[in-house]
């Protein structure tokens, strides 16, 4: 990247931030379909980011005298990790299972969770206070927010816990329309 030393060093310094920002964006992302198994899609952003981080990184190396050229990259960095989080929070990929803790509405949250197509499994079960149901549901990643809000809506003391996960079994997923 000798073409930089021929820039002023505030656009040297911007090209920086913004390749940086870039290449650690695709490694957020790499990071978290990676751990989704999209093993065809992580190889993909794994082999471009390896090539920008070797560019920009070269670009640093080369004047390492240049603050501005290391605070730029060190501002990539760390803008490019929020900006890869929403980026795949707003992809939403994958699957997520919900589980629902309910003191006393749990038949009722089931049933507005079945009407809404979502497939539920109900638990009997004994908490620190009593009896409480026990709610099982995965659906899509993207649709988990709105299992919540049902949820919510119907007990606003629910204890809803979210995880990622990744299915291995055939089931039904509801609104998804997949029978796996």
């Amino acid at each position: 990247m000798d073409f930089l030393q021929t820039l002023s060093p505030a656009v040297g310094a911007l090209l920086i931030f913004f390749l940086r920002l870039i290449n650690y964006t695709m490694d957020t992302l790499r990071i978290m379909l990676t751990m989704r198994d999209k093993k065809l899609l992580s190889w993909v952003l794994g082999f471009f980011e390896s090539i920008l981080f070797v560019v920009v990184m070269g670009a640093v190396l080369n004047d390492l005298d240049d603050v501005l050229k290391i605070a730029a990259y060190a501002g990539g960095f760390a803008t490019g990790n929020v900006v890869g989080m929403l980026i795949e929070k707003r992809l939403a990929i994958g699957y997520s299972h919900i589980s629902i803790i309910s003191r006393e509405r749990g038949k009722q949250i089931a049933g507005v969770l079945r009407e809404h197509d979502f497939a539920v499994t109900e638990i009997p079960a004994q908490g620190r206070d009593g009896k409480v149901t026990l709610l099982n549901c995965s659906v899509q990643r993207k649709l988990s927010a709105d299992v919540e809000r049902l949820a919510l809506e119907l007990d606003p003391e629910a204890f809803i816990t979210v995880e990622d996960i990744v299915p291995r079994q055939s089931g039904y997923w509801g609104r998804t329309g997949i029978n796996r």
